[in-house]
């Protein structure tokens, strides 16, 4: 269960925070090839999303988060796909036998986080089902920073959501999902599956 609601003040922080969204000048290369990489395994994002009514344009953020697009990885966390996962959530997938397939792992790792239930796919959805499927912490334990799993490489990245301070030290290594997201739908039009 979701530790924060999705309400119509946070829908609108998002909105917000997604509508000023730049990428760092120093990092818009990086973005732009993580763009590209993303688009090359659309069919592979795919075939897993339309069985579970996920876009695969999610799928391909969270993989690129969780495991740096490597599909030897579990979906999960990155843990390696030749066993269950050892890392929170441990013990997954529950069914089967490693070594597993990427896609098997990605549907049961999907379908763990309820990602199948979620049927609000706008911008503001996707953004609150992205940080949820990453944790919490930020927004409730450092509510001062912007999740750098959303905003990282981005005038966001180590920002207050409220106060837009920006600090050096919290700049995340990694550019957020938001920015996959953003640059893959100028060239790829987010859809639903089916």
């Amino acid at each position: 269960m979701a530790k924060v609601n999705f309400t119509a003040a946070l829908r609108s922080e998002y909105q917000t925070l997604f509508d000023a969204c730049q990428v760092s000048t120093a990092r818009a290369s990086e973005v732009d090839k993580l763009a590209t990489r993303l688009l090359a395994n659309q069919a592979r994002y795919e075939g897993v999303g339309d069985d579970l009514d996920i876009p695969w344009q999610v799928i391909a953020v969270i993989h690129n988060m969780e495991c740096s697009q490597n599909f030897s990885q579990h979906l999960h966390n990155g843990d390696p796909l030749t066993a269950r996962t050892v890392h929170v959530p441990a013990g997954r997938p529950k069914d089967g036998t490693p070594p597993f397939s990427w896609e098997a792992s990605a549907a049961d790792a999907l379908t763990v986080r309820k990602l199948p239930e979620w049927d609000d796919w706008s911008g503001a959805g996707i953004l609150y089902c992205l940080e949820g499927y990453n944790g919490w912490g930020y927004r409730l334990y450092h509510p001062d920073v912007a999740s750098p799993y959303l905003w990282g490489a981005s005038n966001h990245c180590g920002a207050s959501p409220r106060k837009a301070r920006w600090t050096r030290s919290r700049m995340s290594p990694t550019p957020g999902s938001q920015l996959a997201s953003q640059k893959r739908r100028r060239s790829s039009p987010m859809r639903r599956p089916g």
